[in-house]
């Protein structure tokens, strides 16, 4: 590869680059990125592994760090892996404890990001990295140091989360120029056009004298503003792609085909919004269309073509086009409807709180503290701590003739470090059913197919689901706490419905199932499926003012319980009664009252969001 490439999706090539239907949006990012790899922050693979994913992880290792102009002055730049459960300690450096005994002085280790500089950071499984250690790359991908020591280098995430709701952190995906999918990765194992070291080594002499002009700048950031874009990283990525790929074209300043190809590359994946169209007048009646003629046998050419190809059309409108046209279709449609996609990682509600421990979960780092309280000691970061002191103490101490004394390790309580765990606590889902009424039947059916839709979910996360049901009198727990698909449908086969209201009731009982929950340790939220139409009261009297006043009572316990709640209206009209209990509970309102199972599931899994 020569320069860089075509715009995704399109097989035109960019002005001046040469380039073919062959290349692909993955390897146009690799050489993008070989010109600036700090500059650009690196690269984001939401993709699971397979062979183009690894095809592509092989070429960026050898455009990328097998280079004659190593920072070290080897012919090898550094690549290292950051392990999941790899401690703040290794990864930012501190106290070298083998040297430190050894020569009664501080002695300073360089941590992983420091070793990283002039290379590559791989960070596997982004999706499940810690807050604290994506922390810490960020700050050393702003500053380009970690501590005293340099630390210039790209970052590799490799995002293998199954759906939404496992993503690598926000803050770490904003500094990372390219976001690749598995589409965009998949011809990479066919692939041979990969980025050519000369040319690359070439446009890395010339990106720095490269000029980008008022328009571009002016364009690419109100492109950015117009797809809904909030950070400021994501034009300043694209600006610096833009440059990387002039010089990689050999030119001195940008052009608008860098511009546009750096808008497809960034700032199309981070799209929250498509950009709304430009309020003209519209006339008072439109021309009617021209007559075909039939004597012109040559094809004719769109407006669209002739402005696409009109040198003077306004850069902003080109640079929309451009990122329109490089949307995901997952991404366009979800703007199309008018859905943001998520911006930030899962709530409670989905995959359950991070909860600190003292004995059980993953290793969460140390902090100091006292072993008989019932934490784990770690020796190892207590020597660490201990060590830089020894000289001073063992001055402090009496002269003994004994050789092996003055050898001692002396630590104090100060020093005493305890390992920190941090493990996923799950969440109950308690389906608060009305089954009371004539519709109670069609509100009863699509309960249970949500909740077996919900429970397949569950295999593989701690999320457990319960179902209250309540008519006539009282509040039934029909489903106590399960993941268990089996027990489920057998609990939901033969439910009667029919009969008066006890909404009161139900919020009572289900509140107490949310508290007992909490007790145990888990989070909990409530999904309401009811018309808000209350009719019994707590004591058991019947009229639907008590029994409306009572229900709004017991939203405002729920609310003060602090336990998150969705309630779903499946009134054939939305009830202003359900409305003012909605907003008793603080609860998030959904209005459906056409929802078959399928859909129930899909507003519980969007909507629900609880705050452990």
């Amino acid at each position: 590869m020569t320069g860089a490439a075509p715009g995704p999706g399109t097989g035109e090539a960019a002005p001046g680059h040469g380039m073919t239907e062959a290349d692909t949006t993955a390897a146009v990012a690799l050489a993008l990125l070989a010109v600036d790899p700090a500059g650009l922050g690196g690269v984001l693979i939401r993709s699971p592994a397979g062979p183009g994913r690894d095809a592509w992880l092989e070429a960026a290792r050898e455009a990328l760090c097998d280079s004659p102009d190593a920072s070290d002055g080897t012919d090898e730049r550094p690549w290292r892996r950051v392990p999941l459960s790899i401690g703040e300690q290794r990864l930012t450096g501190g106290i070298d404890l083998v040297a430190t005994l050894a020569a009664g002085r501080p002695v300073a280790e360089r941590g992983l990001l420091a070793r990283a500089d002039g290379g590559v950071l791989v960070l596997a499984s982004a999706e499940r990295v810690a807050g604290l250690t994506a922390a810490r790359i960020g700050m050393a991908l702003d500053t380009g140091r970690c501590g005293d020591d340099p630390a210039r280098f790209a970052v590799i995430a490799l995002d293998e989360g199954a759906d939404a709701d496992e993503r690598c952190p926000p803050g770490l995906a904003d500094r990372l120029a390219f976001h690749l999918h598995e589409g965009d990765v998949l011809r990479c194992g066919v692939m041979t056009d990969w980025p050519d070291p000369d040319a690359v080594r070439g446009a890395r002499g010339r990106l720095a004298n490269v000029v980008v002009p008022d328009e571009i700048v002016a364009g690419i950031t109100a492109t950015a503003a117009g797809l809904g874009i909030d950070s400021l990283r994501a034009p300043i990525l694209a600006l610096r792609v833009a440059r990387a790929s002039a010089a990689l074209a050999g030119r001195a300043e940008v052009e608008r085909g860098d511009a546009e190809l750096a808008v497809r590359l960034v700032l199309a994946p981070r799209a929250t919004r498509l950009p709304m169209p430009d309020s003209d007048p519209a006339p008072d009646e439109p021309p009617p269309p021209p007559e075909p003629d039939p004597q012109q046998s040559e094809p004719q050419t769109s407006d669209d073509d002739e402005a696409r190809d009109d040198p003077d059309r306004p850069l902003d409108d080109l640079l929309i086009d451009a990122a329109k046209a490089a949307i995901p279709p997952g991404l366009l449609a979800l703007l199309a409807a008018g859905a943001a996609p998520p911006a930030r990682q899962p709530s409670a509600g989905r995959v359950g709180a991070e909860r600190r421990s003292l004995r059980h979960g993953r290793p969460a780092g140390t902090r100091a503290g006292d072993p008989r309280r019932g934490g784990r000691l770690d020796v190892v970061a207590t020597l660490r701590a201990a060590a830089p002191w020894q000289a001073i103490r063992r001055a402090g101490r009496p002269a003994k003739s004994d050789a092996a004394a003055t050898r001692l390790v002396e630590v104090r309580r100060a020093d005493l470090r305890l390992r920190r765990y941090q493990q996923r606590t799950g969440t109950v889902l308690i389906f608060a059913v009305d089954a009371s009424g004539s519709a109670a039947l069609a509100r009863l059916a699509e309960a249970k197919g949500a909740v077996e839709l919900l429970l397949a979910d569950c295999y593989v996360r701690r999320d457990e689901v319960a179902v209250l049901a309540f008519r006539g009198m009282t509040a039934d727990l029909l489903l106590p706490p399960t993941r268990s698909l089996v027990r489920a449908k057998r609990a939901l086969a033969d439910l009667p419905g029919g009969g008066a209201t006890p909404l009161a009731g139900a919020l009572d009982a289900a509140r107490e199932l949310g508290l007992a929950t909490r007790r145990k340790g888990r989070q909990a939220a409530i999904v309401l499926l009811t018309d808000g139409r209350g009719n019994v009261a707590r004591d058991g009297r019947q009229g639907r003012a008590v029994g409306e006043a009572d229900a709004l009572a017991a939203a405002t316990a729920v609310r003060a319980a602090g336990i998150a709640t969705l309630l779903i209206d499946t009134s054939p009209r939305a009830q202003p009664q359900a409305a003012r209990l909605a907003e008793a509970l603080a609860a998030r309102y959904v209005p459906l009252p056409h929802a078959d199972a399928r859909r129930l599931s899909g507003v519980v899994r969007a909507s629900l969001d609880v705050d452990g």
